[in-house]
């Protein structure tokens, strides 16, 4: 069920729009954010194994 939002209808959806925009972009910058500190404390952590066992 829609409900009637009257005359606001445009500003109310373009709200609801812009809000469910930043969300996804939020999400994914976290997303792509993580997987390069993952990587980078990867590198890290075998540097450091490799002048333990060289």
């Amino acid at each position: 069920m829609i409900p009637d939002l009257g005359r606001y209808s445009i500003t109310i959806l373009g709200a609801y729009g812009i809000t469910i925009a930043l969300i996804g972009g939020l999400a994914a910058f976290s997303i792509l954010r993580s997987k390069r500190v993952r990587q980078a404390l990867d590198r890290a952590e075998a540097e450091v194994r490799g002048r333990r066992n060289g």
